[in-house]
């Protein structure tokens, strides 16, 4: 009997590999298909006679590398009569406010919604049916391009213009949900628009849903959904072409470090803007970088690796330029183990045990989005209570959040 015990216990061993294996593997041979490309592929059809303001920006490519406003205009069935850029500009480089431009080849204008406003104005959307979003997120609460969504909604609902969104993949997969919902008093800020944990877990699309149901804006939404996407895939497992979704977000290790790293710099230090490797830097001219590598590595955080660094931000960042910084090079090891908004809270507290007087933590609320768990910490409350702590209020938003998924695997 334990003979044949063992050899079943084997036998799904081995099953339940040679399935990893090939589940792994039809990730990497994955063709997904974005909102964009599902459109193109009907050759825009659904936007024929309808004159469309197109919100985009460099990001919006097909499988093939081929921008959307290029595409639309090949198509013959698409009349575009305004754009409207985002943060980061329509190109994705700009660093500060950008003012309204006209597109170099076609000299359609392009209306800036990080400037002297943040939302579409009726003089802007007067000549416009439909609007159409295709920008990648990134999956952070704080990352702006979904509040800039948000607002594009709001006012396609008081303008009676629908609304359509192309989905594209959360390039940090579909499936973690982390961290604390934001105070009341910090919603319907740019960087924290709606109500919503750290990691939200969702696509562009099924946040579009979201907003508009259950946040209250009603406007005539479509989205177009992705084929052959998968809640478990980063970016790097889809087939498509990397562009960087902005300018210090340059590679799949800097996206998934982005929300427990950026959780730090509303505060003093330097999160490596500036630097050929943002986000995967963390220092200060203040911080010892021995003493402060140390502390983290005595936490035994999973999926990851600190090592002490030395880096000099140029002259273009807005915290530190040109002067020396010391502190922490960040190395995923494991990064389905990695829990980013867990090792978030953890750099946040060990600057504020070592540096009690110099880090300044009440500037990370913004981002944190909880003033209590920044009372927690000051009063060396354990990081893993910390965490419990927003436990329940998490769950009650997955709950909420489940009706609104596209892709349920």
């Amino acid at each position: 009997m334990r003979k044949i015990y063992l050899i079943c216990l084997i036998s799904v061993l081995v099953t339940g590999i040679m399935s990893c294996g090939l589940l792994q593997r039809e990730l990497k041979l994955s063709k997904v298909m974005t909102g964009l490309d599902v459109l193109e592929r009907e050759n825009f059809q659904r936007l024929k006679g309808l004159r469309v303001g197109l919100v985009s920006n460099h990001s919006a490519l097909n499988r093939r590398g081929e921008h959307i406003l290029d595409l639309m205009l090949k198509s013959g069935n698409v009349k575009i009569t305004a754009i409207f850029a985002p943060e980061h500009g329509f190109r994705g480089i700009a660093e500060r406010k950008i003012e309204n431009s006209r597109e170099e080849r076609t000299g359609l204008p392009i209306f800036s919604l990080y400037g002297k406003t943040l939302r579409p104005t009726s003089e802007m959307l007067k000549d416009i049916d439909i609007l159409v979003f295709d920008i990648q997120d990134i999956g952070a609460r704080f990352y702006t391009y979904i509040s800039t969504m948000a607002m594009c909604m709001e006012e396609a609902k008081k303008h009676n213009i629908k609304f359509m969104v192309l989905d594209r993949p959360n390039p940090i997969t579909g499936l973690k949900v982390r961290g604390p919902i934001q105070d009341r008093e910090l919603l319907r800020r740019f960087t924290s628009y709606f109500p919503l944990p750290v990691m939200h877990g969702m696509t562009i699309g099924e946040l579009a849903r979201m907003f508009n149901e259950e946040y209250g804006i009603q406007c005539e939404l479509e989205v177009v959904k992705m084929e052959d996407w998968h809640r478990i895939m980063y970016f790097d497992d889809t087939g498509l072409p990397w562009v960087n979704p902005s300018p210090n977000i340059r590679n799949v290790t800097e996206e998934i470090l982005y929300p427990g790293v950026a959780l730090t710099e509303g505060a003093n230090v330097s999160v490596g803007r500036g630097t050929p490797t943002p986000f995967e830097w963390l220092g200060a001219p203040w911080i010892n970088a021995q003493e402060f590598t140390q502390e983290l590595r005595s936490r035994n955080l999973p999926g990851i690796r600190f090592d002490p660094v030395e880096f000099t931000p140029n002259s273009k960042t807005n915290r530190y330029p040109n002067q020396r910084c010391y502190g922490v090079h960040f190395t995923l090891t494991d990064r389905s183990a990695f829990m980013p908004v867990a090792t978030g809270i953890h750099i946040v507290d060990a600057l504020y045990k070592l540096y009690p007087d110099k880090y300044n933590i009440d500037r990370t609320y913004g981002l944190i989005g909880s003033k209590a768990v920044i009372k927690m910490i000051k009063n060396r409350v354990p990081v893993d209570k910390i965490i419990q702590s927003w436990q329940e209020e998490l769950q009650s938003f997955i709950k909420v959040r489940s009706k609104y998924l596209l892709y349920l695997e």
